[in-house]
């Protein structure tokens, strides 16, 4: 979604790099793009004019000054700035001293509603709640019967006496819905409210009728992400008209230029508090404005990225793979590698994963023609081999080759493609897991081919050696090389002294370098 905004500030940025100091002028090109940016992602123009006014007078101020290194402390600006607007510190939900809890979903028809209560109650089931929706919407045609199907599919509770289209009092269903959470011991109760394709005063009224019957502890407005300047003056009928605590975000993987995101919070005054992104139900995230910020600007989100990797990965199994590992890479299998494989994609789509990576918005076209289904296609290719040749793949003949072809669907290139890349990547695992190194990573200990002899590959062949021309140090040198050919005859190939206080079984080493002589 922020791509458009991403590369106009990651252009801005290059070119104040290499400058020692920014003049002025500097700063008023750059504050020049960076409103163009804002403006274009379609940032409502109240909040761009407060983010360039502060951007602006930090950036003018001593902080940038005396500065060593200008550019960077301006990116630093921008990117705290960008938290500020969009919530500075993330906001948990507030949980009842006495549950249920009970949150209240608002927001315009086809805002993404009745799938986030779904995504929000598999959510909070993880965190170790037993959730139930509640289907208010009793308007919409075959709403309640979407809520039932989502709750399904999310595998929480759902409480739905009414058959809605249009038959049923959404209050009633609301106030009932507490009494039947306290019996079936439910401990947060997800109220999904009706929506309109506008602001009417029917929908504020019902909205508000709920509200005041169960005295939700979170009233979330959802709003559709893509919808652009609409979503502000959405956001502020329902904050005047109903009142909201918290602001969810749905539909942000898609193309639209992102300027909802950006402009909500700060006209609002209400943080953003979860953000879906993606049609899956696990495609659902808190919000939190210093990675969406770090995002925006191209600096990655690795601590999303090890949250995801934390929830899919077993630490147990981590410890036994690695263990594994560590007694030789005949150990690690293509069943162990179509495990690992398939923990990864858990996580998620891969193109989403490596998005999250410092410096991948620079690959942001590779990375989004990536084809998910690669992963499929090699995990074809493996379950198409005997337990035999997935043990051990250096049995995988010619003949084996084109029987696992047939039974994937592939070539046969694909095979030995996949079976190479194995090769590569248990070598390279069982390196990193006896402490050795990254393999291929110039100057890493226990490089492959970066020993002495590559080494001496790579340096410059030794000219022959020059005589002096002046007559006296011409005769020195001579009479030195005399005397180490006559120690080398008597057998120091070294040229050092035999006897005396220098010779070498005379030397006496420190007493911290005597352990590790044995």
């Amino acid at each position: 979604m922020f791509d458009t905004l991403s590369d106009r500030l990651a252009s801005t940025f290059k070119n104040l790099r290499g400058k020692g100091r920014l003049s002025e002028a500097d700063i008023d090109a750059t504050a020049r793009e960076i409103r163009i940016a804002l403006l274009e992602a379609d940032v409502a123009l109240p909040v761009v004019r407060a983010f360039i006014k502060q951007v602006k007078e930090r950036a003018l101020g001593s902080e940038v000054s005396q500065a060593l290194n200008p550019a960077q402390q301006v990116i630093k600006i921008v990117n705290e700035e960008l938290i500020g607007i969009l919530g500075g510190e993330t906001r948990r939900l507030r949980f009842a001293k006495q549950p249920p809890t009970v949150i209240m979903l608002a927001g315009l028809q086809g805002a993404g509603k009745t799938t986030l209560a779904g995504k929000l109650g598999r959510w909070l089931k993880a965190q170790g709640h037993t959730p139930m929706l509640v289907a208010c919407d009793l308007q919409r045609p075959n709403a309640v019967n979407q809520l039932s199907v989502v709750a399904e599919r999310a595998d929480v509770a759902i409480f739905a006496p009414e058959p809605g289209n249009g038959v049923g009092d959404p209050v009633k269903v609301a106030q009932d819905s507490l009494e039947y959470a306290r019996d079936k011991q439910h401990d947060v109760v997800i109220v999904d409210t009706a929506g309109r394709l506008g602001i009417d005063q029917e929908l504020m009224q019902q909205a508000a009728d709920i509200r005041d019957a169960v005295k939700p502890d979170e009233v979330l407005f959802v709003v559709d992400a893509m919808i652009g300047q609409d979503a502000v003056n959405t956001a502020e009928a329902f904050r005047d008209g109903v009142g909201f605590d918290g602001v969810v975000l749905s539909k942000l993987d898609g193309d639209a230029r992102g300027g909802a995101a950006l402009s909500i919070a700060h006209v609002t005054g209400k943080q953003i508090m979860f953000a879906s992104n993606g049609e899956k139900l696990d495609d659902f995230d808190a919000f939190h404005p210093d990675r969406m910020a770090s995002r925006i600007l191209g600096m990655g989100d690795m601590l999303s990225l090890i949250e995801k990797a934390e929830q899919t990965f077993s630490q147990a199994e981590a410890e036994k793979m690695a263990a594994k590992l560590q007694k030789g890479p005949k150990e690690f299998t293509l069943d162990d590698f179509l495990a690992q494989m398939e923990q990864v994609r858990k996580m998620g789509s891969i193109s989403k994963l490596l998005g999250m990576l410092p410096g991948m918005a620079q690959m942001k076209d590779q990375i989004n023609n990536l084809d998910e289904r690669d992963v499929d296609r090699t995990a074809a290719i493996i379950k198409s081999m005997t337990p035999g040749e997935r043990h051990d793949p250096t049995i995988i003949n010619g003949s084996r080759r084109a029987r696992i072809a047939r039974g994937s669907g592939v070539d046969v290139s694909a095979v030995k493609s996949l079976v190479e890349r194995f090769f590569d990547a248990r070598k390279m695992m069982s390196k990193m897991a006896q402490g050795g190194g990254m393999p291929g990573m110039p100057g890493m200990p226990g490089m492959p081919g970066m020993g002495g002899g590559a080494k001496k590959k790579q340096q410059k062949k030794a000219k022959g050696k020059q005589r002096s021309g002046n007559p006296m140090k011409r005769k020195a040198e001579e009479e030195a090389a005399a005397a180490r050919r006559e120690a080398a005859q008597n057998g120091n190939p070294l040229g050092l002294p035999q006897g005396g206080q220098d010779a070498p079984q005379n030397f006496e080493l420190p007493e911290e370098f005597k352990k590790f002589m044995g």
